[in-house]
């Protein structure tokens, strides 16, 4: 559990003001997050603000990952590159019974703006109201106690992830033609009920009032600013991007971007590896080309000297060797590509086969009488023990960034821009990352099945349909094709039929999808991969893996599932390109059958279509991949 404090009146043994789950500062509450309190709003602080006590922390370095996130990170800051160790760090765990300031994650103050709930007075803490402790109060003016005050649940934000105060003053007097009001006076009347056009601010000085219902029309530069990074942080004066209100506690207030690996058993680099890997010592040889060379460096330097004396020339050798064709490598391969090759090239299960003790990563093929495949499946793949790394890279506002078919962000492209954790110009080279411990099963698509069914011309109609939908809204997006559409319905509807039976909530099983069409840079993908896990070292229970053994049946109830849903015939006959739609990204998909929590969905309820799965009311049969019962 990692505890937070407030900037202000920091003392020694001094009771943290929250507390979070270490994995929530991972997803849900990272850097730049606002989280409520009792009598206040904080903002959790960037990687500068957070403190570890000695080794209060896990390192879970992955060198694929870090392979994978160096160019894109660059292309978000040229100077920005993680370091060489310890680059994936957990959150500090905090200590619950001796709280101290020397471990933890800073939080800041944030809105600075609050209303009396007693008078309505509208104004920064600061000039305004009086701090008593934990909160602030005000004294109202003709009562004779002080007013309780609170953090005002307006801000405002931009599509670059910069949040400020609410421009207060400019709105309230943005209608107002007469002199300037030098001595504003503010008050936020709020209507019973939550309308945004019951809620207005006016100033009792000149008469200017105004309704929170036009906060969206009227235009205000963002100045850049990016409170979360502390007092250091200059504002990006270059972002000159149209503010937007936003609730504090609204749902598009912050979208954690996250990129997780699956950690394979060949990731773990040697103690020779790590060594060499160091900034110090890699300067030193990576030029030395034999074994005379380095062995008059050896002569020369005693760091070269110790590493000699622990291993032998021609493994040191051998190791700068590999350390420079990885280096000049031009692009580390496609995470998924990678998972999706060693998890296919799994070896038959055997009786009494099991993960062994310690063992990262251990999957083996399925097959026996009792296993039947319908047409349309070519494999099952069960994975007794999987450990995935998730790491932090930035954050967004207002919009989520997309990730690409391999699950990781193109940082220079399109016209969303994600947020920065830490101060690229700083000394924070690492990310916050987590590792969690589970199994999974992973159901892998027969491809000459999948493109027969991606040439059948129902489905060339519909991904024509589904492409002008997307293209009329992200015109600069990519779309990511009819495949991933089906897939990821599959997913849904096989995750839920299975979580009727394996003893998990659907929320705690998470899909992963492998997607790649053919004719591409990587080879052809068609496979899904459902798990469940937890932080720790206990793991889980084998309840998945065992489900997966009867995929057959899951298979039909997720057919019926996928079937009919509550809400058709309206559902089935969804249009995304019509002008109406406000769910442009969808086919055949609502609550009522596809929609799962977002914890367990890759792409937020997006990116679905149940009739290119199974038959729906309305549509052409041959849509379905699975156009009968399996």
């Amino acid at each position: 559990m990692a505890s937070f404090r407030k900037t202000s009146k920091l003392k020694k043994n001094r009771r943290p003001a929250g507390k979070l789950r270490q994995s929530q500062l991972v997803t849900t509450f990272g850097p730049g997050a606002m989280v409520d309190l009792v009598d206040s709003s904080v903002l959790i602080g960037g990687l500068e603000h957070w403190t570890y006590d000695q080794a209060d922390y896990q390192i879970l370095d992955e060198p694929r990952l870090r392979a994978s996130l160096n160019p894109r990170l660059r292309a978000l800051h040229p100077e920005f590159e993680l370091a060489t160790s310890e680059y994936f760090r957990s959150p500090p765990a905090g200590a619950e019974d001796e709280p101290t300031l020397f471990s933890g994650v800073r939080a800041l103050e944030f809105p600075r703006w609050f209303v009396c709930q007693s008078c309505s007075r509208l104004g920064p803490a600061s000039d305004l109201f009086e701090r008593k402790g934990e909160r602030y109060l005000h004294a109202c003016a003709g009562k004779g106690r002080p007013g309780r005050c609170v953090p005002v649940r307006f801000v405002a934000a931009c599509t670059a992830g910069h949040l400020s105060d609410f421009p207060w003053v400019a709105f309230t007097h943005a209608g107002k033609e007469r002199e300037r009001c030098d001595r504003p006076e503010l008050y936020l009347d709020e209507g019973a009920t939550g309308d945004f056009g019951r809620i207005h601010v006016r100033c009792e000085t000149c008469g200017a009032k105004e309704s929170m219902a036009r906060a969206d029309s009227l235009r205000f530069e963002c100045r850049g600013e990016r409170p979360w990074l502390g007092g250091r942080a200059v504002n990006d004066s270059e972002c000159g991007r149209q503010l937007s209100l936003l609730v504090r506690t609204a749902s598009d207030a912050y979208f954690s971007q996250v990129v997780s690996a699956i950690r394979l058993e060949d990731d773990e680099p040697s103690e020779l590896q790590i060594k060499l890997r160091d900034p110090e010592m890699w300067s030193r040889v990576k030029k030395v080309t034999t074994v005379a060379q380095l062995e008059a460096l050896a002569s020369l330097q005693d760091l070269i000297a110790n590493l000699l004396e622990a291993h032998s020339a021609e493994d040191v050798l051998q190791a700068i060797r590999e350390e420079r064709e990885e280096g000049e490598r031009t692009a580390p391969r496609p995470l998924r590509t990678v998972e999706f090759e060693r998890i296919t090239n799994a070896p038959l299960e055997r009786p009494g086969d099991m993960a062994k003790r310690g063992q990262r990563f251990a999957a083996f093929r399925a097959h026996g009488k009792d296993l039947k495949l319908p047409t349309g499946i070519k494999g099952l793949i069960v994975v007794p023990e999987l450990r995935e790394v998730r790491v932090q890279v930035s954050f967004s506002r207002l919009e989520p960034l997309a990730a690409d078919l391999q699950g990781e962000f193109e940082f220079a492209k399109g016209t969303m821009r994600p947020a920065p954790l830490t101060l690229p110009e700083g000394t924070q080279r690492w990310l916050p990352a987590a590792e969690v411990r589970g199994e999974g099963i992973f159901i892998e698509l027969d491809e000459e099945a999948v493109r027969e069914w991606e040439m059948r011309p129902a489905v060339i109609e519909r991904t024509q349909r589904l492409q002008e939908a997307f293209a009329m809204h992200e015109p600069g997006g990519v779309f990511l094709g009819a495949r991933f559409y089906m897939l990821h319905s599959l997913s849904h509807l096989l995750l839920t039929a299975i979580s009727l039976e394996c003893g998990y909530a659907a929320s705690a099983i998470r899909e992963r999808i492998y997607c790649a069409p053919p004719g591409g840079d990587v080879p052809p993908m068609a496979a899904i991969l459902l798990s469940t896990g937890t932080m720790g070292s206990e793991g889980t229970l084998g309840g998945l893996v065992e489900e997966g053994r009867r995929l057959d049946r899951h298979l039909r109830e997720a057919w019926e599932l996928g079937r009919l849903c509550s809400n058709d015939p309206v559902c089935a006959s969804h249009d995304p390109a019509s002008d109406s739609s406000d769910r442009w990204m969808e086919g055949a998909a609502c609550h009522g059958c596809l929609y799962i929590a977002e914890s367990a969905c890759e792409r937020f309820n997006r990116h679905l279509d149940r009739a290119l799965v199974v038959p729906t009311i309305g549509n052409d049969p041959s849509l379905a991949f699975f156009m009968e019962r399996p």
